[in-house]
């Protein structure tokens, strides 16, 4: 009978993911998935542990069993699910190269699954970019297998993502390696990530690599490329990010669609960018690259030079993007080649310019006054070719800037004498504005219409027709209701055609037309103050009408109230109405007929004989309603006011009522063109009074920074002298300093020398052998002053003589008080002890001017030495115990303990003057 297996669920999971044992970790990578799926949110506890330490799953994912792997990669799946952003963030590190090694080259399909799952999950929690940066160095694997591996996982990563979201710029530079690659299965997974990425990418992808493949795998590229190409299906994001699906959630939840569109127009949804070369590769510095002898070989006067210095310059610039220099100098070159009787040099600077232009992008915009116009005078060349290479040259030049720059140079040879100049010239112009994002203003359209026009009267059928073709484009981009005030005077067969090129022609740049306000009334529903229709929209502003005077006319913004004239009510735009009236009828009353009115389409139209720009001005008539007279009126559009009336305006019994004429074209234009005049207007008040603010704060600003400069140039001389006043300070502190030194010195020097003489006084003393040698030793000349043994001074007088630490002389006293700094002062021999005299006194070497014999006449009396007394204490370090007589001034005998002790009395009696002169000093000193 088998043994039961022990169970080890009752350990703790970090320690079942570690075990030994195949079976208890393939039983916890189980456990642990279920646990997952029954969490209630990513903070939940059982998340904890794998968070503590990351290398559980480390080894998960690399378990040395298959089938504990298989589970383990599963339960690292329900980990990203269940656990949330901040869990995949802290364990990614540890686990995708651990998936690209082993998971994804498993020989088991659920494991390759699993493992291709948790590199999507990790991206969609986060960004997809440090999953890709961890995934590059598997590509560098020996084994092929693992390397396949991993591109199949990348070509599902853009796939599901696209381009948009993964940055394909990593893996495109690593791309060439792979189509290298010995192994075919590298290089097959290889060839499906390149068609990958030309879905999204398109031929910018190729500059990145194409020109390091074979010619063989190009050519099996470009038939794959090809069925792409004719499938014409836009690539489509299929996985979205965590971001993606709660802002999606979010949309729902508003009441639009999936793609967040409210139920707008088709024109609504955002065309995908498409992504070019010039985005995906890095800026490469050209300039160091530029032959040294271009400038020289340029103006050579052979064309071969000349020709070879643009060829050189066209492979030096012939690069995706450059990176933003100082080419004024190459540009001025180029643009004196486009007068070179040489039409080879002339197309070769043609291409250096596209080039160049192309891969500076808007950076290139500031040389195309250098550029632009030679060019143009150029285009009078009649090869094909070189046109070809002028006109691919203007389109980069045009990318690089905008209509409104290159307008005026166009308009200006649309006029060119010579006819190829001036049809060259038409052609760039059908270009720009096919090409332009940009929809031009007022100004400009009247510009390029009146140029346009002059073209339908020539005598060319290519410029006839290319004037044909740039109204309809331009048609095309403000629309057809706006163009018809511009088509006035042509005939219906050159309207036909124009109306045909409409048709047929693509721009970018669309002119969408404001919504339609429904009229202003005199109160909102409700109650609430009148709206304003400005620009199109509602307002909603004070109510012009005042309550105690209903019947009052209401007043303009810019002109004062006149109570008794009547203004004409106003339409959408603030025009007066189509109803010819000028003014709303009272209620109740009925309308008759009357003669046409102003702006009755029976009348005929004659153009405005003022600026529109004297309408803000010119004051509103008196009359209720002007009579009928011909054409628009005196003043043309200037003489209706563009006030806006009350709603409530009442009309003179006067005014004779007219019926409702029709809306014409013609008057939707009018106001369309007043709109714009009166908004154009307020544009320019408002960025007149934001210059002048705002060049009242750089002033200021100016003002401010000047203050500053003269504060810190004030704080600057401040600290200068003051750290000259330093330096100064230092330097006399130096030289004190070494003074002081020098003085310690040689203080030092004499206290070595003091010491010395006190060393050798003391052994004479020692070794004199009794106390008969005493006075002479004390007036010899090499005895100074006499020493703490001869005298018997103690410092301190607790000491034998043999302590000489706080012995102190006469001498060493004198020299302490002068490296005290205390002045020295000779104290008179005589003032310190009577017995003292004798030294002044006596001149020879008898003895006589000893202090010995001072007392010594007072040592006959006998006086008894005293056991512990200094003098018995000189007693025992002169002698060993015997007496020594000597003969006093009486011509007796005393014993050598009674001289001691007459000595030790003397003694004391110095140690007390010495302490009085020492308390006189101080007290003249104070």
């Amino acid at each position: 009978m088998a043994e039961p297996e022990e169970d080890f669920s009752s350990l703790p999971m970090p320690d079942r993911f570690a075990h030994k044992n195949w079976k208890v970790r393939k039983q916890a990578y189980e456990d642990a998935a279920q646990q997952f799926s029954r969490t209630p949110d990513e903070k939940d506890p059982a998340f904890r542990p794998f968070l503590n330490d990351t290398s559980l799953w480390k080894g998960a994912v690399c378990d040395s069993n298959v089938a504990a792997q298989q589970d383990g990669v599963a339960a690292l799946v329900a980990f990203l699910q269940y656990g949330g952003r901040d869990n995949s963030v802290r364990t990614r590190g540890a686990t995708v190269p651990g998936l690209c090694d082993k998971g994804l080259s498993s020989t088991r399909a659920a494991t390759k699954a699993s493992s291709l799952e948790a590199l999507l999950l990790y991206i969609e929690l986060d960004v997809a970019a440090p999953v890709v940066e961890d995934m590059l160095p598997t590509l560098s694997s020996k084994q092929p297998k693992v390397v396949a591996a991993c591109l199949a996982a990348l070509t599902s990563i853009y796939h599901s993502y696209g381009c948009k979201i993964v940055d394909p710029k990593p893996v495109l530079k690593i791309l060439p390696k792979a189509f290298g690659h010995a192994d075919k299965n590298v290089r097959a997974e290889a060839t499906k990530l390149a068609v990958e990425f030309y879905r999204w990418l398109r031929e910018a992808m190729k500059p990145m690599f194409w020109a390091d493949l074979k010619p063989t795998q190009q050519a099996e590229l470009e038939s794959q490329f090809e069925a792409i190409k004719s499938a014409n299906e836009a690539p489509k994001q299929e996985r979205l990010l965590r971001t993606q699906q709660a802002a999606k959630e979010r949309t729902v939840a508003a009441g639009g669609d999936e793609y967040g569109d409210e139920g707008g127009d088709d024109d609504a949804v955002e065309e995908p960018a498409e992504v070019d070369a010039f985005d995906l590769a890095e800026p490469q510095d050209v300039v160091k690259k530029i032959p040294a002898d271009f400038q020289e070989n340029l103006a050579s006067s052979k064309w071969k030079d000349r020709k070879e210095a643009v060829e050189a310059l066209y492979a030096v610039f012939n690069v995706p993007r450059i990176k933003d220099a100082d080419f004024g100098e190459v540009n001025r070159g180029l643009a004196k080649c486009m007068k070179d009787a040489n039409v080879a040099v002339v197309t070769q600077a043609a291409q250096c310019i596209e080039v160049l232009a192309k891969g500076l992008r808007r950076s290139y915009g500031r040389y195309r006054t250098i550029v632009m116009q030679p060019i143009l005078e150029r285009l009078k060349e009649k090869k094909q070719a070189v046109a070809d290479a002028l006109g691919a040259a203007l389109d980069q030049v045009f990318l690089a800037t905008d209509l409104t720059d290159c307008l005026e140079d166009i308009t200006t040879f649309l006029s060119h004498k010579n006819p190829q100049v001036k049809e060259g010239t038409m052609r760039f112009l059908i270009r720009s504005l096919r090409t332009t994002r940009t929809v031009p203003g007022k100004a400009e359209i009247a510009s390029i219409v009146e140029s346009a026009k002059k073209l339908l009267a020539e005598s060319s059928e290519g410029l006839r027709s290319g004037g044909a073709e740039v109204l309809g484009t331009v048609m095309k981009i403000i629309g057809e209701r706006a163009m018809i005030s511009h088509l006035e005077g042509l005939d219906e067969i050159r309207k036909t055609k124009i109306k045909e090129f409409y048709e047929t022609a693509q721009v970018k740049a669309k002119d969408k037309p404001k919504p339609a306000a429904p009229p202003p009334t005199a109160r909102a529903p409700g109650g609430g103050p009148p709206k304003k229709v400005v620009g199109g929209g509602l307002k909603k502003g004070p109510s012009p009408i005042k309550k105690p005077a209903p019947a009052a006319a209401a007043t303009s913004r810019d002109e004062p109230s006149t109570p008794q004239a009547a203004r004409p009510a106003a339409g959408k735009l603030g025009m007066p109405k189509a109803s010819g009236l000028g003014m709303k009828p009272p209620l109740g009353s009925k309308r008759t007929l009357a003669g046409p009115g102003t702006m009755s389409p029976r009348r005929p139209v004659a153009p405005p004989a003022s600026p529109p720009l004297e309408i803000y001005e010119e004051p509103a008539p008196a009359t209720p309603v002007p009579q009928p007279r011909v054409g628009l009126g005196r003043g043309g559009l200037a003489a209706r006011s563009l006030a806006k009336p009350s709603a409530m305006a009442v009309p003179t019994p006067a005014a004779p009522p007219s019926p409702t004429p029709q809306m014409t074209g013609l008057m939707a234009v009018e106001r369309a063109e007043l709109e714009e005049l009166r908004l154009a207007n307020d544009r320019l008040l408002r960025n007149a009074d934001e210059s002048r603010q705002e060049r009242a704060r750089f002033m200021s600003e100016v003002q401010e920074l000047k203050n500053q400069n003269a504060g810190l140039i004030e704080d600057h001389t401040r600290n200068m002298l003051s750290i000259k006043a330093k330096e100064t300070q230092l330097v006399r502190a130096r030289s004190d300093a070494e003074a002081a030194e020098q003085t310690n010195e040689r203080l030092r020097r004499e206290l070595d020398r003091l010491k010395r003489a006190l060393s050798k006084a003391e052994a004479a003393l020692i070794n004199g052998g009794g106390s008969t040698a005493l006075p002479e030793r004390i007036s010899s000349p090499g005895f100074a002053s006499p020493t703490h043994d001869d005298a018997g001074i103690y410092r301190d007088g607790g000491y034998p003589p043999s302590a000489s630490r706080n012995r102190i002389s006469y001498a060493s006293t004198m020299s302490e008080e002068k490296e005290n700094g205390e002045p020295a002062i000779a104290y008179p021999r005589s003032k310190l002890s009577p017995d003292l005299r004798y030294v002044r006194a006596g001149s020879g070497s008898n003895g006589r001017g000893s202090p010995a014999r001072g007392f010594r006449r007072d040592l006959a009396s006998g006086t008894e030495d005293v056991p512990g007394s200094p003098a018995s204490a000189a007693n025992h370090h002169f002698g060993a115990g015997g007496t020594s007589t000597t003969s006093g001034p009486t011509g007796g005998t005393v014993t050598g303990q009674e001289s001691w002790k007459r000595a030790a009395e003397v003694t004391n009696q110095l140690k007390a003057r010495i302490e009085q002169m020492k308390a006189k000093q101080g007290i003249r000193r104070g």
